[in-house]
């Protein structure tokens, strides 16, 4: 291999995580910029590199994806799943071929394709991007409501088999002259989401199995971990089902049970999700050519246009109406159609196939990827933040260390540094809230560690060493958390100054604090009050307004509103 090649690799890779520091800075996404730094370096931009071997593209494509959505399955907590499996899973059917039939019906309209080939477009712009999504919402500190988070993360990670559904089938129909068999498009549909399910969830209990029965040195966990996924994609594949739904339920099974050295585990896969994402973009960018960009730009805006502000909420309202989300929710689920990676993936399906404008529909779905990118993803924390979708959020530890010892359970010992305007006077050990099944092992100060005593101080700039469990990392998070979040976001601005159990009764409320609730049952306990007035599942930050006073769900427990925050006079 020319070293000048790998040379060139690493300069790519060096300068685009140089980069990275500007999207928050500038308020864009960090996949915009690794798009843009291959771009910079291909044959129309200074780096003057040409790349054009799209089935090795298409191959590490597939690899990179599998990686990141691995990552992001493991990063997907179970009870999402509740909340949010009914409402994405719609999305990403119906939702899928809605958005393919619109967005093929404009690009018929406007690029005077063949109907076929217009409706082929639309199949591959028609899936949000789960690469895209997972790296905004869990890179921006965004701490969305979990009726919403659930529902984007599920629809991103399971979208994908109805989009290659359609991509396949269309392509298989223009190859042989427009004529298919429905039946055999049907199983084709069937396979995909039916060996892609099946296989992802069994793959990643065996993948639990290996990881807990086998001995290894720890650095090798990880790497077990990604190589068994990896397998489980390909296995898949090969099978006729979905990779990508395979990979992504295998990483929600491994993620949500105990698995030996699992922060560890996540630590390194953080790191291999972002180097998977580096390479994706930046050899997509290296793909394209910027100069045959130029003249579908009017067409491909108008197209990424009408998908952004037609499209997709249309789609959205039509399918998730039943579900019980507000207009707040509704809103920002329409908006977060980010188009990422997958579509350019699956541009590459034609043009392997040798389809007469594939070139065209190629550069359309990129062009259609930029777009996205800047409008939607420029602007879904700021509208996230406008909508007041997000929830009160702790600090996160800077370091999870597993214990790996049979008496010590699932514990592990977490560093959390003070930080924030709540630790600038020292506060004693012993005044602070921690959650039962915790202890402090140590205080960390100036390069010193110290024991803990009830009446020792801590304030800005110590580490606090904690060992507990992962189940009390939230609670533990918020117990230690000094940051100034936004005033609606502080503790008692969000859910008032009463907190009251779930149980508690209507008739009990009215006696205690003087309030009158018209038309309701003093029997009436608060948590049945969120049941009757929320559609589908309870989730914290869900409001119930009653006369003077709004109750603000504060913890739940299945779909059983536990804890409720009591705000007088609707503030």
């Amino acid at each position: 291999m020319d070293p000048l090649v790998t040379l060139i690799g690493a300069l790519m890779l060096v300068i685009s995580i140089m980069l990275s520091p500007l999207s928050s800075r500038l308020g864009m996404p960090v996949l915009l910029i690794f798009l843009v730094v291959g771009m910079m370096m291909g044959e129309d931009g200074p780096g003057g590199i040409l790349f054009d071997d799209f089935e090795l593209a298409f191959l590490i494509a597939n690899l990179a994806l599998g990686v990141i959505l691995l990552d992001g399955g493991m990063r997907t907590r179970a009870e999402t799943f509740r909340v949010g499996l009914r409402p994405a899973l719609v999305l990403a059917s119906v939702g899928v071929f809605l958005t393919a039939s619109g967005a093929g019906l404009v690009a018929w309209w406007v690029f005077d394709m063949h109907w076929m080939a217009a409706l082929l477009l639309g199949a591959i712009i028609s899936s949000t991007d789960a690469a895209a999504v997972f790296s905004l919402l869990q890179g921006r500190g965004l701490h969305l409501n979990e009726r919403v988070s659930a529902t984007l993360e599920i629809e991103s990670g399971s979208n994908d088999p109805m989009a290659i559904f359609l991509t396949l089938m269309l392509v298989t129909m223009i190859a042989a002259g427009g004529t298919s068999e429905g039946w055999m498009a049907l199983l084709m549909l069937v396979k995909q989401f039916g060996i892609g399910g099946a296989v992802g969830v069994a793959g990643g209990f065996i993948v639990v199995e290996l990881a807990n029965r086998v001995r290894l040195t720890p650095s090798l966990y990880p790497l077990l971990v990604v190589a068994a996924g990896i397998m489980v994609f390909s296995g898949t594949n090969a099978l006729g089902g979905s990779g990508f739904l395979a990979i992504y339920l295998a990483g929600v099974v491994v993620g949500n049970r105990p698995v030996r050295m699992m922060p560890m585990i996540l630590q390194v896969h953080d790191g291999l999700a972002w180097l998977a994402q580096l390479c994706l973009f930046l050899m997509l960018g290296l793909l394209v050519t910027p100069s045959e960009l130029l003249p579908l730009a009017g067409g491909g805006l108008v197209l990424a246009l009408a998908l952004i502000f037609l499209i997709r909420p249309l789609t959205v309202m039509a399918t998730l109406w039943p579900f019980g989300f507000n207009r707040r929710e509704l809103g920002f689920i329409s908006w977060v159609g980010l188009r990422g990676a997958v579509p350019i993936v699956l541009a590459l399906f034609p043009i392997i196939a040798g389809l007469p404008e594939a070139q065209l529909i190629f550069h359309v779905a990129f062009f259609i990827v930029l777009v996205s990118l800047v409008v939607q993803g420029t602007t879904m924390a700021p509208l996230a933040r406008k909508l007041r979708l997000e929830v009160p959020a702790g600090e996160d530890p800077y370091r999870r260390l597993p214990l790996d010892v049979p008496a010590a359970g699932d514990h592990e010992l977490m560093l959390f540094p003070l930080r924030g305007g709540a630790w600038e006077s020292p506060r004693p050990l012993g005044q602070l809230r921690l959650p039962d099944n915790t202890a402090i092992a140590g205080v960390f100060r100036e390069r010193t560690c110290y024991q803990p005593s009830p009446d020792m101080e801590v304030a800005t700039g110590d580490v606090l060493a904690m060992f507990a469990t992962p189940a009390m990392l939230s609670e533990l998070g918020k117990a230690l958390s000094g940051r100034h979040a936004p005033k609606y976001l502080a503790e008692r601005a969000f859910f008032g100054d009463f907190v009251l159990n779930g149980d508690a009764l209507l008739g009990d409320v009215e006696q205690v604090y003087g309030i009158e609730f018209d038309q309701l049952p003093p029997e009436l306990s608060l948590a049945e009050c969120f049941a009757r007035r929320t559609k589908g599942h309870p989730v914290v930050g869900d409001k119930v307004v009653l006369g003077p006073v709004t109750l603000v769900a504060r913890a739940t427990d299945a779909d059983r509103v536990t804890k409720v925050g009591l705000k007088m006079d609707n503030h």
